[in-house]
């Protein structure tokens, strides 16, 4: 009888994730999208780049390998932010092929300003949620990111099924 609660719980628990996740990150990503294209002119797949490039990431194949886009679009997007003055190439010196990408003071200060801007917003719509309920919410992403991170287990002598999305 456990196995089965346990097998509910599970259901009801990937039911309310698909039910929740994916609409906060879609209203997410259109409130960056908005932000980005509206007031900066730049595209999502523009921001996504700098962001990477933030992140330490410097090349065109390491981007394209991360967004899992094609070369020539990461190279088109570094293109066009090379032209708004937000990034810069700069070639290897031992290895012309390899070129350097990195963020320019105005690119660095564009992201600064799209994260803050889309952080007050996040902010306004979590204002109404009490201490309790925030602590919940870290406490429960941070068990999501944890299960997800987990090193893959060995079946134990009773493993509970897959239980697919239905």
């Amino acid at each position: 009888m456990e196995i089965i609660e346990r097998e509910e719980e599970l259901k009801q628990t990937i039911d309310q994730f698909w039910e929740s996740v994916p609409s906060v990150w879609n209203l997410i990503r259109s409130h960056l999208r908005t932000i980005s294209e509206e007031q900066f002119d730049i595209s999502v797949e523009q921001f996504h780049l700098l962001r990477h490039i933030r992140k330490g990431l410097t090349s065109v194949s390491e981007i394209a390998d991360a967004r899992m886009i094609s070369r020539p679009a990461a190279s088109q997007a570094a293109e066009s932010l090379v032209e708004k003055g937000l990034i810069t190439r700069r070639q290897e010196v031992n290895d012309r092929r390899f070129v350097h990408l990195a963020l320019t003071p105005a690119g660095e200060d564009l992201l600064n300003q799209v994260f803050k801007q889309n952080r007050a917003w996040m902010m306004e719509k979590m204002a109404a949620l009490s201490t309790e309920d925030l602590s919940r919410i870290t406490e429960g992403l941070q068990l999501l990111k944890s299960a997800f991170n987990a090193p893959e287990q060995k079946p134990q002598e009773d493993p509970i099924p897959v239980i697919g999305i239905d």
